[in-house]
């Protein structure tokens, strides 16, 4: 990728770290940067500069970032550090960080072209300088939309002839930001305060950049932000309100080209039973919940500042599967909270055995800079902790593949994503995969493809399930297992 007007000396490498949200970010500053005349290069040695956005939720992102930032400054380019790392720690990662010629917060996003220029000149760029962003924007969501128009929202880039954004690769698949930002007060959790408070994009700008995914490529609209049951809470009652995101699914599942649109990050708190009936029932939409229960203890998640229970999430979850049976459902569980007693993960276990996941992370805690839980009392020691996410861990293994077992034998829809070779014959170093619809990208496990024949990437094929391998489906075209038409 290149731009046209771009000249020797401003040639730029993205890489990114983090989630999903990120990597429509990185695509937004592409367009920034083609639009702003630099040459989109693959390979960070043959760059100039070299662009790290990076992730700052945990210790281990933190220091992928920091190892990242150090890589693309040993092949000689100057390297910059953005994301969320740079806009949570700004002057703190520059002092402690050498190596990285400028690091930019979300408000240097607009000129970062410009910015770029007095890197690769050799001009100083004031590093960013930290601040909560929760206190950028109004109190109450309906007076955000205004006000945001002078606030820097990463992946809210303005709208004119053409949408900006620039993609960074060819998958089928591929991510479209609904939202940023969140309003809850999680106490283990630092992302507001860094990304700010909730804000919607318009649903008009949403189908507008669905349609030019479509255009280039995208078979997959994956719906992302922190928080997606808030979408349209800011918006007001004549673009939905609180239902926004029930009237915004039909029409993205009606863009010409898109065969599938898949949302994720929903909080079980805020997850309306219209909204359930939407997602589940909606043609051209994946009968797909994430869901983010991170634990079912009453006692965890009022200390977590949350809500919910086991029965509460199992009622959600029968709720789900009154309207789709087969609806795939994962979600992410933190165990050994502070105060967390044996009690505590013994009811989690109850509700991960009751609900029959199809996914499920499981993650250890450790403080995080900040936030309300760093300071609790009764900590748990390292071991314990330990101890309880192999057990865990363990227990989500057997159930998670005893759900897919259950899949044996039903029809499920497979997005390629890997053809294979040019016969496609899914042997062993040469396999033809994709996804179904209870498979998210790269959390959730894929299906293998038997006996697929030549199928182009991005084709939606129907498939039987013949056999399982933990949480990954072997599948194979209907029409070669049981006579019928494998076309959808």
């Amino acid at each position: 990728m290149s731009s046209a007007d771009s000249s020797p000396g401003r040639r730029v490498s993205l890489l990114t770290l983090g989630c999903s949200r990120n990597e429509v970010d990185s695509e937004e500053l592409a367009g920034r940067l083609a639009a702003g005349g630099w040459e989109l290069e693959s390979d960070p040695a043959g760059s100039d500069v070299v662009v790290v956005n990076t992730c700052g939720f945990v210790e281990s992102a933190k220091k992928d970032s920091v190892d990242t930032l150090l890589a693309a400054s040993d092949t000689g380019a100057k390297v910059v550090a953005v994301g969320c790392m740079a806009e949570r720690y700004g002057e703190q990662l520059a002092e402690s960080l050498p190596e990285a010629d400028a690091v930019l917060g979300f408000d240097h996003y607009a000129q970062l072209a410009e910015r770029l220029d007095d890197v690769a000149a050799g001009r100083q760029v004031a590093s960013h300088t930290p601040a909560d962003r929760r206190k950028l924007l109004p109190i109450s969501p309906v007076e955000r939309q205004d006000a945001a128009e002078d606030v820097a929202v990463p992946g809210h880039a303005g709208w004119g002839p053409r949408v900006l954004r620039t993609r960074l690769d060819d998958a089928p698949v591929t991510s479209l930001k609904i939202a940023s930002g969140c309003d809850r007060r999680c106490s283990f959790c630092a992302i507001p305060s860094f990304r700010g408070s909730f804000v919607s994009r318009h649903p008009d700008e949403i189908v507008a950049e669905a349609e030019w995914l479509a255009t280039q490529g995208a078979r997959e609209l994956f719906l992302v932000s922190e928080n997606s049951t808030s979408y349209g809470k800011d918006l007001g009652r004549e673009l939905g309100g609180t239902r926004a995101l029930e009237a915004l699914l039909p029409r993205l599942a009606e863009v010409d080209g898109v065969e599938r649109v898949r949302v994720s990050y929903l909080q079980p708190a805020e997850t309306r039973p219209d909204l359930v009936k939407a997602i589940a029932t909606t043609p051209g939409v994946a009968d797909y919940f994430d869901l983010s229960f991170q634990h079912s203890s009453e006692a965890v998640l009022r200390r977590m500042r949350r809500f919910g229970s086991t029965d509460s999430f199992l009622a959600l979850v029968d709720q789900i599967r009154e309207y789709a049976p087969d609806a795939g459902i994962r979600t992410n569980v933190i165990v050994g909270f502070p105060g967390e007693t044996e009690d505590d993960v013994a009811e989690l276990e109850r509700f991960l055995t009751g609900a029959r996941l199809d996914a499920v992370g499981v993650f250890g805690y450790s403080d995080e800079d900040g936030t309300e839980a760093e300071g609790y009392q009764d900590k748990l020691d390292e071991d314990v902790i330990a101890e309880r996410v192999a057990r865990v861990s363990a227990l989500v293994e057997e159930l998670t593949a005893q759900r897919a077992e259950e899949r044996i034998g039903t029809v499920v829809d497979v997005l390629i994503e890997q053809p294979g070779g040019a016969e496609g014959d899914g042997i062993e170093g040469n396999e033809v995969t994709g996804r179904a619809a209870h498979q998210a990208p790269e959390v959730d496990g894929e299906c293998v493809v038997l006996d697929a024949g030549a199928v182009e990437r991005g084709a939606l094929i129907r498939c039987e399930v013949v056999d399982t391998a933990g949480v990954d489906l072997i599948v194979r075209p209907a029409e070669r297992a049981g006579g019928e038409d494998a076309a959808p």
